[in-house]
């Protein structure tokens, strides 16, 4: 019965995170999906996710985050990785403007594999070293407005926003979700599993899996 809960829930959506390497994306999930951070800055080797589950209105949301297991490095993050993913959480270290100055290719790599629809936020990482800073808000907080991002800093060390940042990514999905809904006539417009979306599965019905906008 351990992990019961783990499975009651009405939708799962796939978030990833992209963004240079070493600049926090395992400490924002780890600090997301088990309020931990490690201060082993080893580079993350290995596919990764982790779940958590968020109650959004009335109906539990299950977020499945990927983390980019240290490919980019290598340049190596297959289309695999996007595929299905409805967010994404964009992050830079913002003191280190290298970091913030090739935000633009990895928006173009996410938007040549994701759909169009995807839901993607501009995360500047380490708010908690401020003295260090070498991205200013403001200029972050334009490109993102330009370019229809969402747009927070963080700190996964202290968990300033690294909550508000997820729950925000997951508010704007679900919305879209609800949105798309409303908007179709036909039963078949968004099938999970065998509900409808935003509907409960049937006492002998699975629950559903993903959700593509």
């Amino acid at each position: 019965m351990g992990n019961g809960t783990e499975e009651d829930y009405n939708f799962v959506f796939k978030v990833v995170l992209i963004g240079e390497s070493g600049v926090g994306k395992t400490n924002l999930l780890s600090r997301f999906t088990r309020n931990e951070f490690s201060h082993d800055s080893r580079t993350t080797i290995g596919v990764e996710f982790s779940t958590r589950t968020v109650m959004l209105g009335t109906s539990a949301v299950k977020a499945q985050i990927w983390d980019t297991a240290g490919l980019e490095r290598y340049r190596a993050i297959t289309s695999a990785y996007y595929r299905g993913a409805v967010g994404a959480l964009l992050v830079f270290d913002l003191t280190k403007h290298q970091t913030y100055a090739v935000v633009e290719r990895w928006l173009k790599e996410l938007y040549d594999h994701a759909e169009a629809t995807i839901v993607v936020m501009l995360v500047g990482n380490k708010s908690d070293l401020s003295q260090a800073r070498e991205v200013p808000t403001e200029e972050a907080r334009m490109f993102a407005e330009n370019n229809g991002l969402l747009f927070l800093e963080t700190s996964a060390l202290d968990s300033t926003n690294v909550e508000l940042a997820f729950e925000t990514v997951l508010k704007e999905i679900f919305a879209k979700v609800a949105k798309q809904r409303q908007n179709s006539t036909r039963t078949n417009a968004i099938v999970l599993g065998s509900a409808q979306a935003g509907q409960e599965p049937g006492p002998g019905e699975k629950r559903t899996c993903c959700i593509s906008l």
